[in-house]
């Protein structure tokens, strides 16, 4: 890929956000020194300048097609390994953990690639927040009742009896509801339960009393009945 040198330096020193910059200690593959320069982070351009506010970049890495990864050479630092065919590996270190936690992160996030996954992340996230809303409005039902149902409603009392209209002489004149059927309506008396064993010797007493009783009407009967007389 080419690059055009003057429209990275313009990059470079225009005024773009800057992700993050700070001092960081950097190393090559080839030499084993540590040479401090300053890092200027903008999108997924690392700009490495020979010191803090020079125009012209000592260096860019393009951070696609790499990994942030842990070393332990130094403390406190990280590698950017490019996995391509002849690709470069790049040596950095900070002043602290909290530091190195902080530029690892920032480069590992700043490919163009990683920002495609969080997008298409980001939309799945989208479609199914909307699948489930749907689904829930869906399976929402709701009744309106009638507008004659919204308003309350007197309790029957019952119809009126009509002393002009004739009734049966089965018929009552009092209506289930009204103030006369209720006056007219008896209280019911609680029936007490009796076993049908002691409903059978009152009762059978009874008929055994009435049985004598009725065999002595007949003898007595016939004792006073006078004979009848041949002729």
């Amino acid at each position: 890929m080419k690059i055009n040198e003057k429209n990275l330096y313009a990059f470079a020193s225009s005024a773009t956000p800057v992700d993050r910059e700070g001092w960081l200690d950097l190393r090559g593959e080839v030499g084993k020194s540590y040479q401090r320069r300053w890092f200027t982070l903008k999108g997924n351009l690392l700009f490495y300048f020979d010191k803090k506010g020079d125009k012209e970049p000592v260096g860019v890495i393009i951070l696609e097609g790499c990994t942030i990864e842990l070393t332990e050479e130094e403390s406190y630092s990280f590698k950017i390994v490019f996995h391509c065919e002849g690709g470069r590996t790049y040596f950095l270190c900070t002043n602290s953990q909290a530091s190195m936690e902080a530029w690892m992160k920032a480069l590992a996030c700043a490919s163009y690639d990683y920002m495609k996954l969080m997008v298409a992340e980001l939309q799945r996230q989208l479609d199914e927040a909307q699948a489930e809303e749907a689904a829930e409005a869906t399976a929402l039902v709701t009744i309106t009742p009638p507008d004659e149902e919204l308003e309350p409603k007197v309790p029957p009392r019952g119809q009126r009896h009509n002393p002009f209209n004739k009734m049966g002489d089965g018929e009552s004149k009092t209506v289930p509801g009204s103030r006369h059927y209720k006056e007219s309506v008896k209280a019911e008396i609680a029936r007490k339960k009796v076993p049908f064993r002691d409903i059978h010797t009152v009762f059978g007493r009874r008929v055994l009393a009435d049985r004598s009783e009725w065999r002595a009407r007949i003898r007595n009967k016939d004792e006073s009945t006078p004979p009848l007389i041949q002729l």
